[in-house]
């Protein structure tokens, strides 16, 4: 996997660590099975990948459009595909809401700027409304737990999650996912600094995703190993 039939050169770049980019949506249920592999992920390859999550909004019609289907998804995915001892609750589920729960994404995006990178606050959310039900389509529902996990003033959290900023990040990293051609959450974008990259969207297993990240981390090392011996490529 060296991103090319012939073996050219690194490209000349910083050797950054390897990067893996995970897009999710809060309410997926897909995204909350696969939170142990990310786990998992993170555990493993610490100190070798950076490990990064962005929003990827759910369009309006990619939701369910009654409780009762959303109960018969979430037996698909955690019942016969998962064998998942825990059935997701689908009480955040709301008919008015026309498939617009962006609320606990923004919130969610809104907790970076309080210093909360990793996932407490998203994971927070996705507990909150798929394990609890809460009605998480409400910006005062979605605020109320995520400042509570982190300890955060609610009323600062809610504007910074209502903000033109937050709103616009969100956005852009909804236009990033789409342009990768995938529609299906979760997704990971796998790059490495010699320029391979690999994507993968709606596995929630975590042997293809280690797979390719080794054969990843082996094709880095060798370039290495081959600039520590022989140097840069002749000029011609």
């Amino acid at each position: 996997m060296t991103g090319s039939s012939v073996d050219a050169p690194a490209p000349n770049r910083s050797a950054a660590a390897m990067k893996i980019t995970y897009y999710f949506e809060v309410l997926s249920s897909w995204c909350t099975w696969v939170e142990p592999t990310w786990a998992e992920l993170k555990r493993r390859y610490a100190g070798q990948v950076e490990f990064q999550w962005k929003i990827a909004l759910m369009n309006p019609e990619d939701f369910p459009v009654s409780r009762a289907q959303c109960d018969w998804f979430y037996q698909r995915s955690g019942g016969t595909v998962m064998h998942s001892p825990v059935k997701l609750n689908s009480g955040w589920f709301e008919v008015e809401r026309k498939g617009h729960y962006e609320a606990p994404n923004l919130v969610a995006e809104a907790g970076r700027d309080f210093g909360f990178q990793g996932d407490e606050l998203r994971l927070a959310l996705n507990h909150a409304a798929t394990r609890q039900g809460q009605k998480m389509g409400d910006m005062a529902v979605a605020v109320a737990v995520a400042a509570q996990a982190g300890g955060i003033d609610p009323g600062k959290l809610r504007a910074r999650a209502e903000s033109a900023e937050v709103r616009a990040r969100v956005d852009a990293s909804t236009r990033e996912f789409f342009a990768h051609q995938i529609s299906q959450r979760p997704a990971f974008l796998l790059e490495d600094p010699i320029g391979d990259k690999a994507v993968f969207s709606g596995l929630v297993r975590i042997e293809p995703l280690a797979a390719t990240i080794d054969a990843m981390l082996a094709d880095t090392a060798a370039y290495a190993a081959h600039a520590a011996h022989y140097g840069p490529p002749p000029a011609n």
